[in-house]
């Protein structure tokens, strides 16, 4: 529902020399387009033609009169230098990785040889490092595994093993994000949706990261506590995180290399490490206010066996719903001047220019209202297609209380591997009936729709729906990398590992060191997708070496 955008005035042909009249344009390859041929003398359409042009191609619109009448025209597109297939870098960087992962396979191999296996583990024996780490937020620990013992220990201290696929689905969802972030080759499905619409696999799993951030919540807390700490220490360490979390971002996000004294008048509030420092504070303290003795072991009586990961909990439930609540009113029934109510639109040319100024409704207001025009994001993805001219951060105010009900869900996987310790198919079993539970909200919300449904999903506006879909994913994600990597053990979780144990250090890293060499250089052709493939992956992959280095190195950055 976008307005027409004047593209391109095509002059008049010359009678007397026959020579038509020609412009030149450059188009837009990501979305099909709807180009509209209108006559400058008469008011009225002459021709519409709706195509999705191809990368690099060459295309003539011919416009011929067939009669006295410039109404009565034909108009033909004409392909005179086919598209390029700008996905082959992708291709070759595939067989590369593959490659290297055959290198990997055939070392494993000779890892089975006894002499040379010894040789290597009596180097590197990279496992021993576990036990060092404990980290609340990058490094859970797994629960006790069940006793012979009937008799119950509420507040535990018996040593645990460490759980391998947390790490690597946080290390997943790091390297994706880090990639997308330097740019990913420059393809459109590697970069977020302009508004509505469900997030490319690549850019969804970055959210992700709040999910399993709720998990290593709970299994942090939980060791924590049964190492004997009080409560109130526990809580002073929670918001000492909180707060160099939130600072950390908003240092990161206001990046003034040699341009003098950063200015108070143009610094960014909101930001990824923000919104992430405030959804731990509250989850984390939710958590640790209502932790009891014995819930987590599943020893306390509940009327509902099946859910015994939820009802001892019934008043984190109602805050948590209580919060939903508040983003729903505030969302649907604030008063937005010069907006309609519950607008959930994009603005500038989107639902045909009526709302030009109104981006993100309710959520864009209160950011602006709080925090001001020039302390949120200036360049919204938003403006590319839609033209926006007003300033919306998607790391805002109310986007949050969605980012907390992330988390939370979470959280609920924590405890499922609490209260189900080592009963792998009960723990898998209900990963999949939260999938299932996530999948069928959300179907509901946007009626399986992309723009039709009551709430969209819209990763700007973190929605509800946007929770529920990526929610639904995390866990079935998490469900498979459980399997793999800690019930059949068929993967160690390299390479995604080796990030997820260092995690802030590889996220901070990646943003203060994006323009410098090596992970970025001067590029001879800069419309080139596999010079910019070649730059990004390089970067990304610097990262996982560095990681890992620094696990052999046994230095971990905890918060």
């Amino acid at each position: 529902q976008c307005l027409y955008q004047f593209l391109v005035f095509v002059p008049p042909s010359n009678g007397s020399e026959r020579k038509p009249g020609t412009a030149a344009v450059m188009l837009d390859t990501q979305h099909p387009l709807t180009l509209l041929l209108n006559s400058s003398v008469a008011d009225g359409e002459l021709c519409k033609i709706q195509y999705h042009f191809g990368e690099f191609g060459n295309y003539s619109l011919v416009v011929k009169t067939l009669s006295t009448s410039t109404k009565n025209v034909s108009c033909d597109l004409v392909i005179n230098e086919g598209p390029i297939n700008s996905y082959l870098p992708i291709l070759f960087a595939f067989l590369v990785y593959m490659g290297i992962l055959s290198i990997l396979i055939v070392g494993r191999l000779l890892m089975k040889i006894d002499p040379v296996r010894n040789w290597v583990y009596k180097k590197l024996n990279p496992r021993e490092t576990d036990r060092l780490i404990n980290s609340d937020l990058g490094s859970p620990n797994t629960a006790d595994s069940v006793s012979g013992n009937p008799a119950p220990r509420l507040w535990s201290s018996a040593p645990r093993q460490r759980l391998r696929s947390l790490d690597t689905f946080r290390g997943l969802a790091l390297i994706i994000m880090v990639f997308v972030n330097y740019g990913g080759g420059k393809y459109w499905f590697f970069k977020h949706e302009s508004w509505n619409g469900k997030q490319h696999f690549p850019s969804a799993l970055c959210s992700r990261f709040v999910f399993i951030m709720g998990t290593s919540i709970s299994l942090s807390l939980s060791s924590t506590l049964r190492r004997g700490s009080s409560k109130w220490k526990v809580l002073g360490k929670i918001l000492w995180r909180s707060f160099l979390l939130i600072l950390l971002g908003i240092i990161v996000v206001n990046p003034n290399y040699c341009l003098g004294p950063l200015s108070w008048d143009n610094l960014r509030i909101p930001g990824v490490l923000q919104r992430l420092g405030f959804t731990y504070l509250v989850v984390a303290a939710l958590e640790l206010l209502f932790a009891r003795a014995g819930a987590e072991s599943g020893t306390l009586e509940t009327p509902c066996p099946a859910l015994r990961g939820i009802l001892p909990f019934w008043l984190q439930w109602i805050f948590i719903l209580m919060l939903e609540v508040l983003w729903l009113c505030l969302t649907f029934l604030l008063p937005v001047p010069g907006c309609p109510r519950g607008y959930l639109g994009p603005g500038g040319i989107g639902d045909f220019g009526n709302y030009a100024n109104c981006t993100g409704g309710a959520a864009g207001y209160i950011d602006r209202l709080l925090l001001g025009d020039k302390h949120i994001y200036q360049h919204p993805s938003s403006n590319v297609i839609y033209q926006t001219t007003m300033p919306y951060d998607p790391e805002g105010i109310l986007g949050t209380i969605n980012s907390i009900f992330m988390a939370f869900l979470g959280l609920q996987a924590g405890k499922i591997i609490l209260f189900y310790q080592d009963q792998h198919k009960q723990i898998m079993s209900r990963f999949f009936i939260w999938t299932i539970v996530m999948g069928i909200i959300s179907a509901v919300l946007t009626k399986c729709s992309k723009e039709e449904g009551f709430i969209p999903i819209n990763k700007n506006l973190w929605s509800v729906s946007y929770v529920t879909t990526t929610s639904c994913f995390a866990f079935f994600l998490l469900l498979l990398i459980y399997y793999l990597v800690d019930v059949k053990r068929l993967w160690s979780g390299a390479p995604f590992f080796y990030p997820g144990m260092n995690s802030i250090l590889v996220y901070i890293g990646h943003e203060v060191f994006e323009n410098y060499f090596p992970f970025k250089w001067k590029m001879q052709d800069t419309q080139s997708h596999a010079e910019h493939l070649t730059q990004n992956l390089t970067a990304t992959t610097l990262w996982v070496v560095i990681s890992y280095l620094l696990y052999r190195k046994k230095i971990f950055w905890k918060i």
